[in-house]
């Protein structure tokens, strides 16, 4: 396997790889001083996390008594044995945490959460007027510079077909705008690694683009106001690309050396891929962007209550309904429960998988690997349960050896919600943006109850500081 530190040596990006001129500094100072970007990983998914579905079931009574009334707790995960559809991640307790006890009230809560869980606001229903700012990730992407920014991948759909093509997004690079996201693992291919596969594509976007920027620039003359804001942001966009684009034209001949494959059932949008054949593809791709250096930070909605789920094992002939499994609904004779179960375990495998690969590629000048600078984060996008209240919304968490977290190899229970110490989203999303560079005092909204009874609700979660 190439060392990453030689790929990145043959490629643009130790010139400095595409970012706005407000981050070009930061990454041709990373570059310079040899430090490699930290990474984040955000993998959404719906239905919840039922809070007892963490519990370790080697707990003593006494840990028993305190985790079942949501009193702070913390334990050492090598003394315990996980629950078994974490057990995917048992090579890799040293590097797990499980947080439970945040809280995410603030954020839109019951089936979906549209943008609000990353960005800690209230949003509404899926509104452009309600997104109040960036979401969490691309503020750290803010931080680690790259060609993409950040990447978006999703897995929806409308509960019996999954959506293809470039769709909406969840996440949010600014007030008022919704990212884009790729729904199907074909069109992530095709679009992320253009520069290799497909070059005259291109240099056919390239042309394009200039068309679009110069009626935009035309029409920009005769607006004002808000709508002129907006079109001033789409053409800042359209020239994002089109620099973007050159960048990726230098860096092709070293991403092609970590070209994902992708299957043939996939072609056409995979209108034949099970929902499996369609998580691991995703995974294909979400490794490849990162080690090639495309991207330094990626969100995949893993699954939402739309999501169809076709080829689960055990279940190959049923086509289940998320929603249905919310409202206690089994197939073929195997109870709700169990089904939610073997979806979980689906993910953790793709979870361990991740994790895997970023460790056996090679980075930097000792022994360390790609992994000691990531951090992989998998939560439910609606709180606790599938009719979310957002009294809690756990955080299972995997951080290489230079993470700046003091977390890694615990079982963490904050206190509870409303309570003295309580913390929330926004809290923890804090936390990231502080350890990785951003002072910010506070990110996200603040909790009402909290607020009503005077309880002290900014800044960092300092116990989880390194």
């Amino acid at each position: 396997m190439n060392n990453r530190r030689d790929f990145l040596k043959t490629s643009a990006l130790t010139a400095g790889a595409f970012a706005l001129p407000s981050s070009l500094s930061a990454l041709t100072a990373g570059s310079a001083a040899g430090t490699p970007p930290i990474r984040f990983v955000f993998i959404r998914k719906s239905n919840g996390i039922r809070p007892n579905e963490l519990a370790l079931p080697t707990f003593s009574d006494a840990e028993k008594a305190l985790d079942a009334k949501r009193q702070p707790m913390e334990v050492d995960l090598d003394k315990h044995e996980l629950p078994e559809w974490l057990r995917p991640l048992n090579k890799h307790k040293a590097n797990l945490s499980i947080l439970q006890g945040l809280s995410c009230k603030m954020s839109e809560n019951g089936h979906w959460s549209y943008s609000s869980v990353m960005g800690a606001y209230k949003s509404g229903r899926n509104s452009l007027s309600g997104i109040k700012r960036a979401t969490i990730d691309f503020e750290l992407a803010k931080l680690s510079p790259s060609p993409f920014e950040h990447v978006e991948l999703s897995l929806t759909g409308n509960y019996s077909t999954f959506r293809t093509g470039i769709v909406s997004g969840y996440s949010a690079p600014a007030p008022h705008q919704r990212n884009y996201c790729y729904a199907d693992p074909q069109t992530a291919y095709n679009e992320l690694f253009k520069s290799v596969i497909n070059p005259s594509a291109v240099d056919s976007d390239n042309a394009m683009l200039a068309f679009l920027q110069g009626e935009e620039n035309f029409k920009a003359g005769k607006l004002l106001g808000y709508e002129k804001l907006k079109l001033s942001n789409h053409i800042s966009s359209i020239e994002a690309i089109r620099a973007r684009n050159k960048k990726l034209e230098k860096m092709s001949d070293a991403i092609a050396k970590h070209l994902p494959k992708i299957d043939p059932v996939h072609a056409d949008g995979g209108l034949n891929a099970s929902t499996p054949e369609k998580q691991k593809a995703m995974t294909d791709i979400l490794v490849a962007a990162l080690v090639t250096g495309l991207t330094n930070v990626v969100t995949y909605t893993i699954d939402e209550l739309s999501t169809p789920i076709k080829g689960l094992q055990g279940n190959e002939g049923d086509h289940i309904s998320i929603h249905e499994l919310g409202h206690s609904g089994g197939y073929s004779g195997i109870s709700a429960d169990t089904i939610r179960e073997k979806i979980r375990v689906g993910h953790m495998e793709q979870v361990a998988t991740i994790v895997e690969r970023l460790k056996a590629t090679p980075e930097g000048s000792g022994k360390g690997s790609m992994f000691d600078s990531t951090v992989v984060m998998y939560f439910p996008e609606n709180g606790e349960g599938h009719h979310s209240h957002g009294t809690e919304a756990p955080f299972i968490t995997l951080a290489g050896d230079y993470c700046k977290l003091d977390m890694s190899g615990r079982y963490i229970r904050l206190p509870y919600h409303g309570t003295e110490g309580h913390k929330t989203i926004g809290n923890w999303y804090t936390t990231l943006l502080n350890a990785y560079g951003n002072p910010i005092k506070h990110y996200g909204d603040f909790d009402l109850e909290m607020s009503r009874k005077k309880l002290a609700q900014v800044g960092a979660i300092k116990q989880l500081m390194a």
